[in-house]
């Protein structure tokens, strides 16, 4: 009798496991992480996670982190960590902002979270940050854009990118302005009409000169020229002006707002007062401080650029450095894992 030779067959090969990336934004008001996998059309998020951790608190007045924002950073950066450790990661990369670039103990306490956390963010320049933003943003374009005008509103600086629209986008130019929601939380009152208009016309100021180095209003005039916001300020406004009964990412992103649409918003958020803010179910008290200073920067940015329309985005740097990593791994075949 022969023996069967099923007991011989080779085993089916195992699909392998999808390939992790994992970006972490380390802010001036928040610490996010995205942890995704490459698909045909981008990546498929994992896992997010995202806390308010106020890291540049005080620092326009004493131009240092304080103890008690950076004890709070360090809790989030732990909490990372621990995400990160539980997957196998093929790729990882963190970056700091405009707090750490500003605080002159900024360098010590990034040696400090990579001692405690193991967490090594690295300080990225504004342009930087930029380029992350618009390799987010670009699948926003459309066909018909020439250009387009791509504004971050942040905890502590606002980043404005000029660009030229295509196939493969090209950054024209890049403007950032030490003006933030948490900046200008602690030195203005944008909860009076008084001091929300001061802060519109500052921001218009400071913008004014990057407006006509680059002709924007020009090119607004000859048509194709797309606005895209990526910030909180932008997607609560576009939660609002939607009359969304609690904030939806999924439902936001991507989504074209008439910019009269976007005014009645703002107004709205205006009227609530900082009560009705922190009651808002796409504001909630953690951000009730600051979305109107963050209202005052997009409404300068409305008044210098009048646009038809706001590209909402809810995507950034963490998206950004996710395509670059999985673009990068494509191209070289290198399955090593990256140090944060």
């Amino acid at each position: 009798m022969r023996p069967s030779t099923a007991l011989f067959q080779p085993a089916a090969p195992r699909a392998l496991p999808p390939p992790f990336f994992a970006a972490l934004d380390l802010g001036t008001n928040n610490c996010r992480l995205l942890v995704g996998t490459p698909v045909r059309d981008g990546f498929r998020v994992v896992e997010s996670f995202s806390r308010v951790v106020r890291l540049g608190e005080g620092l326009a007045a004493t131009g240092t982190l304080s103890e008690a924002a950076m004890e709070r950073t360090l809790a989030a950066l732990s909490a990372c960590a621990e995400r990160l450790e539980r997957r196998p990661l093929r790729r990882f990369a963190a970056v700091a902002t405009e707090a750490c670039r500003r605080a002159s103990n900024g360098p010590a306490f990034l040696l400090r979270a990579a001692v405690e956390t193991g967490l090594k963010p690295r300080v990225i320049s504004p342009r930087e940050e930029a380029e992350l933003a618009m390799e987010s943003c670009a699948p926003l374009l459309g066909p018909q854009d020439r250009r387009a005008i791509l504004f971050d509103i942040g905890g502590g600086s606002t980043e404005i990118a000029w660009v030229r629209a295509g196939p493969r986008p090209e950054l024209i130019g890049y403007l950032s302005i030490p003006c933030g929601v948490v900046t200008l939380s602690e030195g203005q009152d944008c909860f009076s009409l008084r001091g929300f208009s001061a802060v519109v016309e500052e921001i218009t100021e400071r913008l004014a000169t990057f407006d006509r180095l680059h002709c924007i209003g020009q090119e607004i005039r000859a048509g194709g020229v797309r606005l895209i916001g990526t910030s909180g300020t932008v997607t609560t406004l576009a939660g609002v002006a939607m009359a969304l009964p609690r904030y939806s990412r999924h439902r936001v992103d991507g989504q074209r707002i008439d910019t009269a649409d976007a005014d009645a918003a703002l107004q709205e958020l205006f009227a609530l007062g900082r009560a009705g803010l922190a009651a808002h179910p796409c504001v909630g008290p953690e951000r009730a401080d600051f979305v109107l200073p963050g209202c005052a920067v997009y409404a300068a940015i409305r008044r210098l650029w009048p646009v038809q329309e706001v590209t909402v985005a809810d995507r950034g740097l963490r998206e950004g450095m996710l395509l670059r990593m999985m673009r990068d791994h494509a191209g070289r075949g290198d399955g090593t894992r990256a140090r944060a």
